[in-house]
């Protein structure tokens, strides 16, 4: 059965323009750099898989990636490790909250490297010695993703470092139970400076794409994970990419996704398109009001669900 996807000629400036009639959702004030987002930032982007990128009005503007970047680094720590990751992590919903201070019962490990405490060690698991090294293999790897250079707000990283109180309580408990084999607060800085990494809608849907395409970035050509890494993270995301709305999610939209706190929502629909949405207003469950919207829209006009019915 093929896929009918016209998604070159889909307007994504009409979409925006739509989905800004919605004045629902709050910014996110974990951090006076969240607190300060332009509530009326709306931009959109798609990338298919032979490379063609399109985007609306505000898709080039920077923010920060916040958790839309656990996908990515998930990525990295499955390549680095040889897939050893699968064992240190659990892969199930959680019904909890982004950063609930709770392991699995009996292991210690993180429920699944969609949440805080699962990030927090999938950034400890990539390659390197001390935090810069990390930092540096991290940067490199969603550049990589990206298909282009990208900058890390130091700013952002440091606020993320300092307030993180609950991060820090994980990377403390995950240390206790021995799941975790560096330092707490070194830990802790890795994910704030991974955190903290500037995207924009367009650069973020190029990563999506990437995951998309089985781990080859679809611009720059260049694989950057194996097509079993790609599966496994896609896999995950449709799972536990929107917490514990990731069922109605996938209900309603019916694309792997992750969502953040920065108003940033990564789709990889698997063998068609990534897909960006960035828009700061944000639901009970931590998600963009206007992204979900869109990306309703964008299911149901592109034909994307990967439940749904399609004419062969």
């Amino acid at each position: 059965m093929t896929r009918s996807v016209d998604a070159r000629s889909y307007d994504l400036d009409d979409l925006r323009e739509r989905v800004l009639a919605e004045h629902g959702g709050a910014v996110d004030d974990s951090i006076p750099q969240l607190a300060s987002a332009d509530p009326d930032l709306c931009g959109l982007a798609l990338v298919l898989t032979d490379g063609t990128v399109r985007h609306s009005a505000q898709a080039d503007v920077p923010f920060s990636v916040q958790s839309a970047v656990k996908p990515f680094l998930f990525a990295l720590a499955l390549l680095d490790t040889g897939g050893d990751a699968l064992d240190l992590i659990g892969i199930e919903p959680t019904g909890e909250a982004f950063d609930a201070v709770k392991l699995e019962t009996g292991t210690g490990r993180p429920p699944n490297p969609m949440v805080n405490a699962g990030a927090l060690l999938t950034g400890a698991l990539v390659d390197g010695d001390d935090v810069a090294a990390r930092d540096a293999r991290i940067l490199r790897g969603l550049s990589a993703f990206a298909g282009r250079q990208l900058d890390v707000d130091d700013d952002v990283a440091h606020s993320e470092h300092l307030l993180g109180d609950r991060n820090h309580a994980l990377a403390h408990l995950m240390r206790s139970e021995g799941t975790l084999s560096v330092g707490a607060d070194d830990t802790v800085a890795v994910y704030a400076r991974a955190c903290a990494v500037l995207v924009d809608a367009r650069a973020l849907a190029v990563m999506g794409a990437t995951l998309a395409c089985g781990g080859v970035n679809p611009v720059s050509g260049e694989r950057v994970v194996p097509t079993d890494v790609a599966r496994d993270v896609v896999s995950v995301m449709a799972t536990c990419g929107v917490y514990d709305g990731s069922g109605r999610w996938m209900r309603s939209v019916g694309v792997p996704a992750k969502s953040s706190v920065s108003g940033g929502i990564v789709l990889a629909a698997p063998g068609v398109l990534g897909g960006a949405v960035v828009s700061p207003p944000l639901d009970e469950q931590g998600t963009s009001v206007r992204g979900r919207i869109a990306c309703e829209a964008l299911s149901a006009e592109l034909d994307l669900h990967v439940f749904g019915s399609r004419a062969a």
